[in-house]
């Protein structure tokens, strides 16, 4: 029985920091390109101070949440990937 941690433990800050850099990297191209697409349609406050950066019916905030659901998305993707590379690697050996 191997006691060795798994490929996640081992990097867990690692997943965490280039996961959301990437991922919330993605989000902001993303919510500036659907920006210049849309101009600043029905948002009627860009939002950039206080608690209203991250409110998603503003300009600033609806980019702000992109960018979190991204990065969010980029560490599960990191996560299920570390994991299936965990298992083929136990699978070869």
């Amino acid at each position: 029985m191997s006691t060795e941690k798994s490929i996640v433990s081992k990097s867990f800050f690692a997943i965490i920091i280039g996961g959301m850099l990437t991922g919330m990297g993605n989000g902001s191209v993303f919510g500036a390109a659907l920006m210049c697409l849309m101009g600043r349609g029905t948002f009627a406050n860009w939002g950039g101070a206080g608690f209203a950066q991250f409110d998603p019916t503003t300009f600033h905030g609806f980019i702000d949440w992109c960018m979190l659901v991204f990065g969010f998305a980029f560490v599960a993707i990191l996560v299920i990937g570390l994991n299936r590379h965990e298992q083929l690697e136990r699978q070869a050996a």
